[in-house]
C-alpha cells in the first residue's frame, strides 16, 4: 500500500490519501452538517433494545476502483466479526455502497434511513461522509465515519479515524513529561501539513510547553531540501530541544529523517517527534535518521490481537483501517446493552468512559471528533519499543 521514498534524490509524492479527503472536506465547507434540529445533545432515534437493531453499514463499493472494493470488504468483514463477538445483542447489519462519492453516499444514507437504520457507520471519505451526514440529519440519525477529517465533524456527524489533534495532544504530553518543552514544528505547506502544524501547536500548548518556531515546507524534494537550513536556524535561534514533523513514511519522511541529520541536527542531540505512524510501512524502521524519535500508535498487543482473529476468519490481514468498522459495532453493542430507547442517541454516543475497540479505550467528544488511547514508541536498532504504554482507561495517564 506505501512506497517509501528512499533518501536517493526522487521526488516526494504529490499528494496523500488523508490530504486528499481534506481538500475534499474543505470544498464542501459550504454544506457542513447540521445540527439535529430541536434534538441538542440528546439527539437520536427511539430504538427498542430487545429486538435486532438496525444498523446501517457505508462502504465504498461500485466505484469502479479494486482497492476501494477490497476496503469496502474489509470494513464489512470486521463488522461482521464484531457482531459475532456481542453478548446479549442483536445487530441487523445493512450494508450500502457509496461508490466512494459524495451523490451516492447521500442516497445511500437516505434510503439507509428509509429502511430502518437507526444509526450509520461510514462513510470512509470525508466529502462522502460531510453529503450522509447532511442527508439524515433532519431524521435524527447519528453518522460514526470512518474518516479521521475533523473539519466535517460536528452536529449529527463523528470520526472514528485517528486524529492530528489526539496524537498530538498524547506526544506533547509525554515531551512535556521528559522535559522537552521547547518544540520547533516543520510542516510540509499543504492542507495536511497545515492542519497537523495547527494541532501540534495546539498541543504543545496546552501541555505547558512553547513554540520554538515553525517551518514551512514545500511538499516537494526541491521545496524540502530549501527549507533545511531554514529548519537548522529555527532551531538554534528557539532554542529547541525537539522538532515535532508532521512528514509522512511514504512522502517527505525518508529525506527529512536524513537531511536534517547532515545539516547538523541529529537525532542524538535534538529529540525527533512525529505525528504520524514511524513503523508503517515496515522498512521505514530502517531509516538511520528515524532512530531514537518518538511517534504514537495504538497498544501494538491488542491491534495484533484483532489482526490475528481477522486473518485466521478470513484468510488474509484487515485493510489498515479495517478495525474502525469493528470498533464502531462494538460501541453500538455496548451501548444497547444497557437495554435503553436512547442508546444511539448524540448524548449517549459520547459517554466519558468511551468504548473498547481494536487498538484499546476510545471515546468520541460531543464535538465530532474522537480521543484514542494511543503507545509512544520509539525506535531502537530498526525495531520498534514501546516507551509508554497505551492507557486502559481515560482516568489514567496519555489523554
Amino acid at each position: 500500500m506505501f512506497a517509501v521514498l528512499t533518501p536517493a534524490r526522487k521526488g516526494l509524492r504529490r499528494v496523500i490519501p488523508w490530504v486528499a479527503s481534506a481538500v475534499a472536506a474543505v470544498a464542501l465547507a459550504a454544506c457542513e452538517p447540521l445540527a439535529i434540529p430541536g434534538a441538542g445533545m440528546a439527539g437520536g432515534p427511539k430504538i427498542d433494545a430487545n429486538a435486532p437493531v438496525p444498523v446501517a453499514l457505508l462502504v465504498p463499493r461500485g466505484s469502479g476502483n479494486p482497492g476501494d472494493d477490497l476496503l469496502a470488504q474489509s470494513l464489512e468483514n470486521a463488522a461482521r466479526l464484531a457482531i459475532t463477538d456481542l453478548s446479549g445483542v442483536k445487530i441487523d447489519l445493512r450494508v450500502y455502497g457509496t461508490a466512494g462519492n459524495a451523490g451516492q453516499a447521500q442516497t445511500a444514507a437516505k434510503q439507509a434511513v428509509a429502511d430502518g437504520a437507526k444509526i450509520i457507520l461510514g462513510p470512509v471519505f470525508a466529502e462522502a461522509a460531510n453529503a450522509a451526514g447532511v442527508a439524515v440529519a433532519p431524521s435524527g440519525v447519528n453518522v460514526m465515519s470512518f474518516s479521521n477529517n475533523v473539519t466535517i465533524a460536528g452536529g449529527n456527524v463523528f470520526v472514528l479515524g485517528p486524529t492530528f489533534d489526539n496524537t498530538a495532544n498524547r506526544l506533547a504530553n509525554y515531551a512535556a513529561r521528559q522535559g522537552k518543552r521547547r518544540i520547533l514544528i516543520a510542516h510540509a505547506d499543504n492542507i495536511g501539513g497545515q492542519l497537523g502544524a495547527q494541532a501540534i501547536s495546539g498541543a504543545v500548548s496546552r501541555a505547558g510547553g512553547a513554540i520554538a518556531g515553525s517551518v514551512g515546507y514545500e511538499f516537494s524534494q526541491q521545496g524540502l531540501i530549501a527549507a533545511i537550513p531554514q529548519i537548522k536556524a529555527a532551531a538554534t535561534n528557539g532554542a529547541a530541544d525537539a522538532i515535532f514533523m508532521t512528514a509522512n513514511s511514504d512522502a517527505d519522511l525518508p529525506l527529512l529523517s536524513q537531511m536534517l541529520p547532515e545539516a547538523g541536527l541529529p537525532s542524538s542531540s535534538m529529540q525527533y517527534i512525529g505525528l504520524t505512524r514511524w513503523d508503517v510501512p515496515a522498512q521505514t524502521t530502517d531509516l538511520p535518521g528515524v532512530q531514537g524519535g518518538w511517534f504514537a500508535l495504538p497498544d501494538p498487543a491488542l491491534a495484533a490481537q484483532f489482526q490475528s482473529r481477522y486473518s485466521a476468519a478470513f484468510g488474509s490481514p484487515p485493510h489498515p483501517i479495517g478495525g474502525l468498522a469493528y470498533d464502531g459495532i462494538a460501541a453500538i453493542g455496548a451501548l444497547v446493552k444497557a437495554g435503553k430507547a436512547d442508546a444511539l442517541t448524540a448524548s449517549a454516543l459520547t459517554q466519558s468512559a468511551g468504548f473498547q475497540g481494536v487498538g484499546g479505550v476510545f471515546r468520541l467528544r460531543p464535538n465530532g471528533t474522537n480521543e484514542r488511547g494511543l503507545a509512544v514508541a520509539t525506535i531502537q536498532n530498526k525495531k520498534v519499543v514501546i516507551l509508554d504504554p497505551a492507557p486502559r482507561g481515560f482516568s489514567g495517564g496519555g489523554f
